[in-house]
């Protein structure tokens, strides 16, 4: 088992920026392929970002450019830097592990119960 708990959402004005953590315990970190995911009120959760065991980043459309997702395996913690936020960023953010870095939730095993980001305009 791996658990997992996310930080740092809260309210912050349009073009602000946040830094969300996510806290894995249990199994090893480094074996895994952390995600984050998010989820508008009355809207399917998304994909936003992954990061492979060896590094390599993923990002949807939506987000490049703006977020970077980065892992400190010493500190078995997964990182979303967002900047240059927008209102359609407002959701509930899920942090994910799973075997591969992919777009799909369906893919991840593992995941924590969300932290919420709103964003004014």
């Amino acid at each position: 088992q791996v658990q997992l708990v996310e930080s740092g959402g809260g309210l912050v004005q349009a073009g602000g920026s946040l830094r969300l953590s996510c806290a894995a315990s249990g199994r090893t970190f480094s074996n895994y392929a952390m995600g984050w995911f998010r989820q508008a009120p009355g809207k399917e959760r998304e994909f936003v970002a992954a990061i492979s065991r060896s590094g390599i980043t993923y990002y949807a459309d939506s987000v490049k450019g703006r977020f970077a997702i980065s892992r400190d395996n010493a500190k078995n913690t997964v990182y979303l830097q967002m900047n240059s936020l927008k209102p359609e960023d407002t959701a509930d953010y899920y942090c994910s592990a799973g075997i591969q870095a992919v777009p799909r939730d369906r893919q991840y095993n593992y995941w924590g119960h969300g932290t919420q980001v709103t964003v004014s305009s």
